[in-house]
Order: C-alpha cells, then sequence, then structure tokens
C-alpha cells in the first residue's frame, strides 16, 4: 500500500498539478494539508472519478485537511482531541484495511511564527508559538493512545518542524525560527521518542534532503530548502515498511505547491 502526504497549498490553486500527480503516483492513500476549503466547496467529484473516497476536514481560506483512499474509510475522526474551543481544521484520521488495517493520521500543524516570548524567555501565553508548542502537547497525548493500542498506525503531514540541522539547507537562517527553535525540536523527539519510527530517515540517511522550497528568492533554484513533511510509524507500521521517498521532481513542474509529497509503501 502506497500512502502518501502532500501539503498542496490550496485546492482550487493546485488542483490540476494535484490530479497529474495522482495520475503518475498513483497512492493508494494521498493525505493532503492546507486544501484551503470548506468541505462542501471541495471538488469531490474529480477524485471520486479516480476511485477515491474523500474525507475532508475544511475551513475557509485557511487550513484544511483531507484524505483520499482507494479503499473505504472507517471510522473518521475530525480535530485533534484535547481542545474543543479549537477551531483551526488541522487533524483528520481514519482507519483503512488492507491486507490489515491501518489507523491513519493526516495533519498540519501550526507554523508558530512569528515567535513571541515573554521577558523569561518562554513563549507568551496567547501568541502562535504558545499555540504550536500547545497543539504539540495534544499531538504528543494522541500519539501516545496510537502506541498503547499496539496496531499499525502512521501520523503523517506538514509537522512545521526541521528535526535536525541535515534537514535545511542553510540551518543558521531557522535558528530563531518556530520551526527549529530548540522548544519546537524537543516536543518532536518527545513524541517520537514514544516508539515511533520516522520513516524517511529509516530509509535516507542523507544531508541535502529537502520538502519545501519558499517561493522567494530562488529558493527552489538553489535547493535552498528544508524538509518538513514526516510519516511517523507506530512499531506494528514500521515492521511494515518497505521504503519511503520524496517526490522532488513535482517542485519544478508549472504552479506547484511550496510543498512536494512524501510517500510511504507498507506491506499491507
Amino acid at each position: 500500500m502506497k500512502i502518501a502526504t502532500f501539503n498542496i497549498n490550496g485546492i482550487k490553486a493546485r488542483v490540476n498539478a494535484l490530479l497529474d500527480w495522482l495520475d503518475e503516483a498513483k497512492p493508494d492513500v494521498a493525505l493532503l494539508q492546507e486544501i484551503k476549503s470548506v468541505d462542501e466547496n471541495f471538488p469531490h467529484e474529480l477524485f471520486e472519478e479516480r476511485g477515491y473516497n474523500v474525507e475532508t476536514h475544511g475551513q475557509k481560506s485557511f487550513n484544511g485537511v483531507a484524505i483520499l483512499s482507494k479503499l473505504p474509510l472507517e471510522d473518521v475522526v475530525r480535530g485533534l482531541p484535547g481542545d474543543d474551543s479549537d477551531e483551526q481544521a488541522r487533524w483528520i484520521e481514519a482507519t483503512v484495511v488492507g491486507k490489515q488495517a491501518i489507523r491513519l493520521c493526516g495533519l498540519y500543524l501550526p507554523n508558530g511564527n512569528p515567535v513571541e516570548l515573554s521577558a523569561d524567555g518562554s513563549p507568551a501565553p496567547g501568541g502562535k508559538y504558545a499555540y504550536k508548542l500547545d497543539w504539540m502537547e495534544r499531538l504528543q497525548a494522541r500519539a501516545a493512545q496510537l502506541m498503547a493500542a499496539e496496531e499499525p498506525a502512521l501520523m503523517a503531514g506538514d509537522y512545521n518542524i526541521i528535526p535536525q540541522d541535515e534537514d535545511a539547507a542553510r540551518p543558521e537562517a531557522w535558528r530563531e525560527d518556530a520551526l527549529a527553535r530548540p522548544e519546537s525540536r524537543a516536543a518532536f523527539r518527545r513524541i517520537a521518542n514514544l516508539g515511533f519510527t520516522e520513516a524517511f530517515r529509516a530509509r535516507n540517511g542523507a544531508p541535502g534532503q529537502y520538502s519545501f522550497w519558499d517561493y522567494q528568492a530562488g529558493a527552489w533554484n538553489r535547493n535552498d530548502g528544508i524538509r518538513i513533511d514526516h510519516v511517523l510509524l507506530t512499531p506494528q507500521a514500521a515492521d511494515l515498511l518497505i521504503d519511503c521517498q520524496i517526490d522532488k521532481h513535482v517542485r519544478g513542474r508549472e504552479k506547484p505547491s511550496d510543498h512536494v509529497p512524501v510517500w510511504v509503501e507498507l506491506d499491507l
């Protein structure tokens, strides 16, 4: 089973690019982020005619996540547990059954910029960086539940986290950015250290491999990228891992997203 994550940066602007990639890559499941559309305006029929079941958790103009699956989607849940007041559409999960069942969690983690700090250097309450770290605490709680279930599961999406310096072409430029600050990296490690396998690094150890290039300052042409789109696997899913790769070439196409797909192949 081929499962991909792709921040498409707006379904309206990127639908043709997305369809072209789906026709080429033929994933069994695609977890999408930043659809930037309410549910009723998402073009379900374009994907259904290609054999995909579609579930969305949308929001007008911002955020929004979706699952496209060639297999039926069961027990769909929208919204990351832990804060009923959070109205941002950043989490969707469902189960698909191949040779065995796997729980799929698609996420769009908050960016966290600008970093707003209190006088003591801690994240300022109510700020975007504090929201990012609070969201990651809730993510850790859900991740712990997935681990406790002792079943195949994955959490994939745009984490807005540069895990290590080798995941950025110019790590020094990101030192004080919310994507690479020590608090952000530590929160990511706490989640991974629950027992998850970071799929890409399990198959690709070399630096210089990225999933995002900014539209500004010729970043793509200079390969000035960062790796912020990740797939975390429970041990039961990691045992099924065949491969994990980044479809870098998609970034060079017409009207691309600033992200590219990352996919895993599992023996499912």
